[in-house]
């Protein structure tokens, strides 16, 4: 009995005096969880990919040691609206997204990077522009296997795109589906929630999206709903029918029964920010009626797109192939000079919304003998060229046998800032994530690649003081984990996913202008991914931990 009570003491003595050994402890840190409450002091533990402890560690030792006393300590911010599709591919370091403090890329804007069939497949092979690569998928758990298994510095995530599952099926015909075909459809987007997708994205302004009606959608969104997952869309119109866009987007959430978000809200055309106050009610009143109705932004006055999407849909039925067959017949441009300078009921024309040429910038080009053009304003090339913006736009198009990459100066800050401040809104940048280095400088992203993130902190929170950061915080990080069903993710609690940006609030800022984007954020110190760091005292360190992170459909 002695020796077994002399055991027992000892082993508690023990047990009490040794110090637990982490892998790394982050000291000294001012805590914001991610809840959106008021921070606190302490230190965090991690081990391997997990948040270990949270508090009092002064008396605890690690492999690694950080000390942060001053500085802020969150949870990795998520990109709801993130086009990394093809940066990733080229340079899974993905550098201005990181150093924003961004850990989880959400891909699938209407277009997602499957499903593929066999046409679609070669059609993206051989239509790529700077960033060339082979085409090793035909699904999108397949691409987001690749993407982890290639090495990436950020998680990823994709919904699948309504766009993607209708040219696989009915093709870019201005047709409606027939019964077969949608249900067929329907396969698809079961097949793509058991393999991790969070849920159906459509972008409805563009063909092939905008040939679906608002029945197609219900019942691809039902099957999503099955799954538990989520309906996201740019809606149909951001303008003249901004109203009844949204409407559709809470009918199909109510029909559907499947929570739904508006990619980058806004009021595009200075005829309709007016708009944006009867938006937020009309949002406010489906939520309180128990609708999971969201929206996400990005943090500044011009959009990014096509330059197509200055010319009617229905110039595109058939695909982009067709459209360029018709802009070289005389008859056919003529008239389409005169839609461009229309604002018509029917669908959203952007080149209207942007006021005149002046508001329309360049930003990248396929054919290296245009690229002279990149980062001027289509009201200068015009001149340059001795011809008017419309004609201008149209040769550009057809010479560069794209779509050619273009920003559209339409919001207003008033409009934005009332935006930023709902609490049911989140961020996503709309754009890839580059490196001012090698490929990446063949083009002019908008500055949203660079500074989307870094804004909302040290443009809106500390200069403007629109909200304070906690608040932020939960809209960068937990806000979006919410609402895509995220386990483990979103929030700074011991046994979530050790996904931790380090930054000091008084000096975080964006740099990237229109006129010189490729300018790295600054002031975010350090970034953890699934434990790992990818971000040490301001540098990257070539590290690779990212992860597909899959939805609350998904199927082993």
């Amino acid at each position: 009995m002695k020796y077994s009570l002399a055991l027992l003491f000892c082993t508690i003595f023990f047990a009490c005096t040794s110090k637990t050994k982490y892998d790394t402890i982050i000291r000294n840190g001012t805590i914001y969880d991610g809840s959106g409450e008021k921070p606190v002091i302490a230190d965090i533990a991690i081990n391997a990919d997990t948040i270990a402890f949270i508090g009092d560690l002064k008396n605890e030792t690690a492999t690694n040691e950080i000390d942060v006393k001053g500085q802020a300590i969150a949870p990795g911010f998520i990109n709801m609206l993130s086009w990394a599709t093809e940066s990733l591919i080229h340079d899974g370091r993905s550098q201005s997204d990181i150093r924003q403090g961004v850990t989880l890329e959400v891909m699938g804007e209407g277009s997602s990077m499957g499903p593929l069939n066999p046409k679609m497949k070669s059609e993206m092979q051989n239509g790529q522009g700077d960033i060339k690569y082979k085409v090793e998928w035909n699904t999108v758990g397949e691409y987001l296997n690749f993407l982890e298994k290639k090495g990436i510095s950020c998680n990823v995530a994709s919904f699948i795109g309504a766009g993607t599952v209708r040219t696989y099926v009915v093709g870019e015909d201005n047709r409606k589906a027939t019964p077969a075909e949608l249900e067929t459809m329907q396969l698809l987007v079961k097949k793509a929630m058991e393999e991790g997708a969070m849920g159906v994205g459509s972008s409805l302004i563009y063909p092939p999206d905008f040939f679906a009606d608002t029945q197609e959608l219900i019942a691809l969104c039902k099957e999503a709903s099955k799954h538990g997952g989520m309906y996201i869309s740019h809606l149909r119109s951001e303008g003249n029918k901004l109203d009844e866009a949204v409407e559709e987007l809470i009918t199909i959430s109510r029909e559907a029964n499947i929570p739904a978000e508006i990619y980058h809200l806004k009021a595009a055309g200075k005829d309709n920010w007016k708009k944006m106050d009867d938006v937020i009610k009309r949002i406010e009143k489906a939520r309180a009626e128990g609708l999971h109705i969201t929206a996400d932004m990005y943090t500044y006055l011009a959009g990014a797109t096509g330059l197509t999407a200055s010319l009617p849909p229905s110039l595109q039925d058939g695909g982009f192939g067709k459209l360029w067959q018709r802009l070289q017949d005389p008859a056919i441009r003529s008239k389409m000079a005169k839609a461009m300078q229309t604002n018509p009921a029917d669908w959203e024309n952007l080149y209207y919304a942007a006021g005149s040429p002046e508001n329309v910038l360049l930003l990248g080009f396929n054919q290296d003998s245009l690229k002279k053009y990149t980062g001027k304003t289509l009201a200068a090339v015009a001149k340059i060229r001795g011809k008017s913006p419309e004609e201008t736009a149209m040769d550009l198009i057809v010479q560069d046998s794209t779509r050619i990459g273009v920003a559209f100066f339409m919001m207003n800050e008033d409009v934005v800032k009332k935006q930023l401040a709902l609490p049911w809104v989140s961020f996503g940048s709309d754009a890839g994530s580059y490196s001012p280095e090698g490929v990446f400088l063949k083009s002019q992203p908008h500055p949203r690649s660079y500074g989307n993130f870094i804004r909302v902190i040290g443009h809106y929170v500390r200069e403007e003081k629109l909200l304070p950061l906690e608040k932020a915080i939960y809209k960068l990080a937990k806000l979006p984990a919410t609402n895509l069903k995220l386990k483990k993710r979103g929030e700074l609690k011991v046994g979530y996913y050790a996904d931790v940006v380090i930054f000091d609030p008084e000096k975080v800022q964006d740099h990237a202008t229109y006129d010189k984007p490729q300018q790295f954020a600054t002031g975010i110190s350090d970034v953890f991914v699934n434990g790992v760091a990818v971000l040490k005292n301001g540098e990257h360190t070539g590290a690779t931990p990212g992860r597909f992170v899959k939805g609350p459909g998904y199927k082993k």
